[in-house]
């Protein structure tokens, strides 16, 4: 997680983890998912279908 960390600085994934801390889900609100977060999992799988209706 810390090389993408280093390739999406504005999510936090050095900090988190991965993990949906308040942080890592209030990055996804505000950005949208990137390439790299698993569309199974609720916030991002919420927030891609938000963007493609």
């Amino acid at each position: 997680m810390t090389d993408y960390d280093g390739e999406y600085p504005e999510y936090g994934f050095a900090r988190h983890k991965g993990y949906g801390t308040k942080a890592h889900l209030e990055a996804i609100a505000k950005l949208g998912p990137c390439k790299i977060h698993r569309r199974s999992f609720a916030p991002v799988r919420e927030r891609y279908n938000e963007k493609n209706e």
